[in-house]
């Protein structure tokens, strides 16, 4: 199997030193990426570790597919326990930094410890430098990359970093990297900022030379020739179709078809949209910069998950509006999808949807901790009885849209994800709508047969996050592609995407989850028949609890590689 290469790089940031390991046996295992983040994670952090303190660890990892020049890579996986769910989770972010990483020669970078000041520390690939940064305490993420570039002659592609948002431990704050691009969900640069650790840059000279299959650069050819909707309207070109179906969260969850749904859908996004935006080597250029010249507003997005989060379910009908909340997000270091939940939470609460001014306030006031943000900063699920409303989360993590109550499989999905309500887990709703050709598609409604569909669609992700290969490739990879670029089968890439997910439940269950997490604020029937089905694929008992005999010894081989 072809995985990524190259040694862990450990660093310490109490002691301010740096250890360099061979972890092949891992890497061969567990591909890369998200793969190797969370084999790291589950056999180094504790299980009773807390996520604000000095025994978290982050891992970032590329993978294998980084050293190609295939579209659809540029992207990068970071794991660590999240202060939102309380669990082990993945994230992983676009844009240029993944081939800068990669550049240095390591494998992964792990960060562990607790500094006694805010530092930068700079990982290149003939060592780690760290570097007190007190004047960059409480400064917006566009002027960290600022400081980047004049200090220390790097481009924002080359730095992650936090806002304020990390600094006061906001429980959703975002990892930042060229500028705009985020590891968004579960909050962990909130536990950058509980380590200290403002920003990272990478610098080298490593170019690692990797033989990949032709199949490589046809993928690359049709994601460039391709007409496809995206690339003028990103994610938001379904947005008219999911309100069509009642999929889209409004007014805080209590409705799911939104009136005003013209003035933020994907032809809005584009009549703002000035110029193509990418990733890394990525010809596909899905990505949304746009502008709007009257009121000064430039930012990249919003997709569709933040039109949602900030227009829909805050009732917010002008797509200027949400770019503006867009862009605070960011600038501040925060997920777009938690932070306009928990807004949306707070005006049911006061009777304040579509009041734009106070909206763009509390995003403000939750990036700073400051007035009623601090108890915002907390996100839904630790909110939702202060403030009278019903919890609208799972395993802690707010909803992004793709609503369950319609597309019942994605609704089974929210609940099993080991991440919490996330819909790129096994983006079960592509099957659904469907965005996927006829003979792959299944009805919205019902659940028979989709507990082992949507086993597959995990494994599937979980291999995806781990290569690492954006999932808005899907029309342009397909399984026989997938495992001729990992040089295997599509059966063996199923056996590590199971490992994954198994290793991430197993963690998550040493810190109490079981049956009683995997559950949703509505009904759908046949649900606890479906979940009970879904244990039993993955080998779980009936309270959703990995058996020990499933779980490896921490050498990187497990039970699955014999």
């Amino acid at each position: 199997m072809r995985h990524l290469e190259g040694p862990l790089c450990s660093v310490d940031l109490t002691d301010r030193v740096t250890e360099t390991s061979s972890i092949d046996g891992i890497l061969e295992s567990y591909l890369g990426g998200r793969g190797v983040g969370t084999k790291l994670a589950h056999d180094r952090i504790p299980f009773d570790a807390e996520p604000f303190g000095s025994e978290n660890r982050l891992v970032l990892a590329a993978g294998p597919m980084q050293q190609s020049r295939m579209s659809f890579t540029g992207r990068v996986s970071m794991t660590g326990l999240s202060p939102l769910t309380n669990g082990l989770v993945s994230s992983n972010a676009g844009g240029f930094l993944s081939r800068n990483l990669v550049g240095t020669g390591y494998s992964a970078i792990e960060f562990t410890g607790e500094a006694d000041e805010l530092l930068a520390v700079h990982v290149r690939s003939d060592g780690v430098e760290f570097e007190a940064v007190p004047e960059l305490e409480g400064v917006d993420v566009p002027d960290v990359t600022e400081y980047a570039e004049s200090e220390w002659d790097l481009d924002a592609e080359q730095t992650i970093c936090i806002g304020p948002a990390g600094e006061n431990e906001v429980r959703f704050a975002s990892v930042m990297t060229t500028e705009t691009r985020a590891f968004g969900r579960g909050g962990l640069g909130a536990v950058m900022g509980s380590k200290n650790l403002k920003a990272v840059t990478f610098a080298g000279g490593e170019t690692p030379v990797v033989e990949f299959p032709d199949v490589a650069m046809d993928v690359h050819r049709d994601a460039a020739t391709s007409d496809h909707s995206m690339k003028r309207q990103g994610t938001t070109a379904g947005t008219d179709y999911a309100n069509a179906v009642e999929a889209f969260p409004t007014r805080y969850f209590s409705e799911r078809e939104f009136e005003g749904v013209e003035g933020i859908n994907g032809d809005a996004v584009e009549s703002k949209k000035y110029k193509k935006g990418t990733c890394s080597q990525c010809a596909f250029a899905c990505k949304l910069p746009t502008k709007d010249e009257e009121r000064g507003v430039e930012t990249e997005g919003p997709e569709f998950e933040t039109v949602m989060a900030f227009g829909s379910n805050c009732a917010v009908d002008d797509i200027v509006d949400v770019m503006q909340s867009n862009d605070l997000c960011d600038r501040l270091g925060m997920d777009t999808i938690s932070c306009g939940d928990t807004i949306a939470a707070y005006l049911m609460a006061e009777d304040e949807f579509g009041n734009v001014d106070l909206i763009h306030e509390l995003v403000e006031q939750i990036g700073h901790r400051e007035g009623v943000g601090d108890l915002l900063a907390e996100g839904t699920h630790r909110v939702a009885d202060d403030l009278g409303v019903h919890d609208w989360s799972v395993k802690g993590m707010e909803f992004p849209a793709h609503d369950g109550r319609h597309l019942h499989g994605q609704g089974l999905s929210f609940a099993t994800s080991n991440r919490g309500a996330d819909h790129m887990y096994a983006s079960f709703y592509a099957l659904e709508y469907p965005y996927v050709e006829k003979s792959k598609a299944v009805e919205p409604h019902g659940l028979d047969g989709k507990p082992e569909r949507l086993v597959e669609k995990e494994n599937h992700n979980a291999v995806l996050d781990s290569g690492v290969v954006c999932k808005f490739s899907r029309d342009f990879i397909d399984e026989e592609t997938l495992a001729t670029l990992f040089d295997t089968t599509y059966d063996h890439l199923q056996e590590v995407g199971s490992r994954i997910v198994t290793l991430e439940r197993h963690f998550n269950n040493q810190r109490g989850f079981d049956r009683d997490d995997d559950r949703l604020p509505y009904d759908i029937p046949g649900f606890p028949r479906a979940l009970s089905e879904y244990y039993e694929l993955r080998g779980w008992d009936e309270n959703g609890v990995v058996p020990e005999s499933a779980v490896g010894d921490g050498s990187g081989a497990t039970p699955a590689d014999d």
